[in-house]
């Protein structure tokens, strides 16, 4: 069983903000997150941090205001994910409302892959007679040779980024990343969409300064743009440190206020969200996804596409393309995840979750990763299915496909306490050669081998794996914010908290607490809707003493019956019906109780 650990929070942080007038389940909630003071609630723009903070991004857009003013060629050069189209579409909406000759150029995964390669230099080179500069978003910081051809070829680049710098720097005209060395930017979690609308804030006040902005030409608001670094940082999964809230924030009340753009406002029609209600849940499970099947499967210019126009209706034809791309990347998906599953009962001989209906993570595999390559894989999903292992055993997963050429494609996703690109690099120091490409963060990291070295590959990334976590790092830790009270459970708490901007390193509340189980039905042939009771124990009473009230409960994708009594992990849910709000709860985890001990 888990370990569920009720998260802690400084009586001082809690206190100071019970004293500001928050709900004391909201004060207990943020102090755990790391929230000391009331002005950290703030979510002002003004309170963002000013722009100057971020190494280069003042040189870059000087650079960049003489290259508008000179009608120098700009080239973008996106990556294929949320983040990157974001960031390309923020970018190409506002250089051409300073008057920029802009265009975007998007790598198809499968020929190029990753970064700019020399090869999409080439390509850059023949779009637009040749651009003057590429601007790189959500990558560039490891792309050395493609740098390198650029700067032969006669064309500059400037690299905006943020993933962790390698040991050598590209020979860039101009780089900006949080996360390059001397960069005092104190939010190092920015995501490549929040870099590019950094460097649009700087460009802006160069603009300004300039006297380019002189009437009658109105300076352009670039606040318009956040709804769209609210969808590419809540997708990205970055960590939703202060800056990045007020950015999500300030993104998701554009939103709720119907002033997203068209694209954005198409992408909750398809997945018939309402946009008054739009919380990062909907960009990061909803919006997120769709935008992510086209570069997964397809060609992210479609996504991109759909962000840059202010036509309506081609939105929403751009946008129900991407919903029909993500109705197959799920079918997809669900194949693979049943093959690899069928790889690791033949490999393990071991039960999984299902056994027995628990929600429980197996932790008799005799191994501390997951290396896995079938052939017959898709190169675009192979990172969702990693996410999907990762959860299910709680190690970490790296996924392989045929990349071509006899080599082959891994994207990982790694567990709390587990470096992933730190680990690739160690393998790469001990074993030369074996990596032919790879880089990434903490969490998620892609690679590149030959696919004759897959099984050298796993034995060392085990070897490494084995070094640098412990079996006690392998156990799945839940987090809660502990128990309420049934005064406490109620719609307008509940409303509340789904207001709020919850996300990575900033995790959505949830309680635990023991329920009987009164009903229970399959709704839609794959989840559970259920009637629970509150049951309260007192040490030493019988765990059926004390009975609370009855309430609503979703458990998704699980159809097997529950036990008459379980300890569940649960979040609050506003379910609207008819004009009705009532309380529903969503179970996360639950495990049976033993009902012989009062346990």
């Amino acid at each position: 069983m888990p370990n569920i650990i009720i998260r802690e929070y400084p009586s001082h942080a809690f206190e100071a903000l019970v004293r500001y007038g928050l709900h004391p389940v909201l004060a207990r909630v943020y102090a755990a997150r790391g929230v000391e003071a009331p002005n950290q609630l703030d979510v002002e723009l003004s309170r963002l941090v000013p722009f100057e903070h971020l190494k280069n991004v003042s040189i870059m857009a000087t650079c960049l205001a003489d290259a508008i003013l000179t009608r120098k060629r700009l080239l973008i050069v996106a990556d294929y994910d949320s983040d990157g189209a974001t960031a390309c579409a923020v970018g190409i909406r506002a250089l051409r409302k300073f008057g920029a000759i802009v265009d975007y150029l998007v790598p198809n995964r499968f020929e190029y892959g990753y970064g700019l390669t020399p090869e999409i230099v080439r390509l850059a080179a023949a779009a637009m007679n040749r651009p003057d500069i590429l601007i790189t978003v959500d990558n560039g910081i490891a792309s050395v040779e493609g740098v390198a051809e650029a700067n032969r070829l006669g064309m500059q680049v400037f690299v905006t980024d943020h993933h962790l710098p390698g040991d050598e720097l590209p020979d860039a005209a101009v780089i900006v990343n949080p996360n390059q060395r001397g960069c005092d930017f104190p939010s190092k979690h920015l995501a490549g969409v929040g870099v590019m609308f950094y460097l649009m804030l700087a460009l802006r006040a160069v603009l300004r300064a300039r006297g380019i902005f002189a009437p009658p030409r109105k300076e352009p608001n670039l606040a318009s743009l956040l709804d769209l670094v609210a969808l590419g940082t809540v997708a990205d999964v970055v960590k939703l440190d202060d800056n990045n809230r007020i950015l999500v924030r300030q993104g998701l009340q554009r939103i709720r206020k119907g002033r997203g753009c068209a694209g954005v406002n198409a992408l909750l029609q398809v997945a018939r969200r309402d946009y008054r209600r739009a919380s990062a849940y909907e960009l990061g499970f909803m919006l997120g996804p769709r935008l992510n099947a086209a570069g997964r499967l397809d060609d992210m210019a479609l996504g991109i596409e759909c962000l840059i126009t202010d036509d309506e209706s081609r939105a929403l034809q751009l946008a129900a393309q991407l919903d029909a791309l993500n109705r197959q990347r799920r079918e997809i998906e669900a194949d693979m995840q049943d093959s690899a599953l069928a790889m690791l009962e033949t490999a393990f001989s071991t039960h999984h979750r299902q056994n027995a209906g628990q929600d429980t993570t197996d932790n008799s595999l005799n191994t501390y990763s997951l290396s896995l390559f079938d052939p017959g894989w898709h190169q675009g999903v192979i990172g969702i299915l990693a996410s999907r292992i990762k959860d299910r055993f709680h190690r970490p997963v790296i996924a392989f496909a045929s990349g071509g050429d006899g080599e082959i494609k891994g994207s990982g996703r790694s567990i709390p306490g587990f470096h992933l690109r730190d680990a690739l690099d160690l393998v790469s120091k001990r074993h030369p050669g074996l990596l032919l490409k790879f880089g990434g963060h903490a969490a998620a990291a892609g690679l590149t081998l030959r696919a004759i070295d897959f099984e050298k590959f796993r034995d060392a990334f085990e070897q490494i794996t084995q070094t640098l976590l412990t079996p006690a790092g392998l156990a799945l830790v839940i987090e809660t914010d502990g128990s309420l009270d049934e005064s406490e459970l109620n719609p307008e708490l509940a409303l509340h908290l789904t207001e709020q901007v919850w996300g990575q390193g900033f995790p959505q509340p949830a309680f635990n607490a023991r329920f009987r189980v009164e009903t229970q039905r399959v709704i839609g042939e794959k989840h559970l809707k259920l009637k629970l009771r509150r049951q309260e124990t007192q040490p030493g009473e019988h765990s059926s003493n004390k009975l609370g009230r009855l309430y609503d409960a979703m458990l998704f994708f699980h159809t097997i019956p529950l036990p008459e009594t379980i300890d569940a992990v649960y979040r609050l849910e506003v379910n609207e019906f008819n004009g009705n709000c009532t309380l529903q709860f969503i179970l996360d985890h639950w495990f049976p109780t033993d009902l012989s001990t009062g346990a």
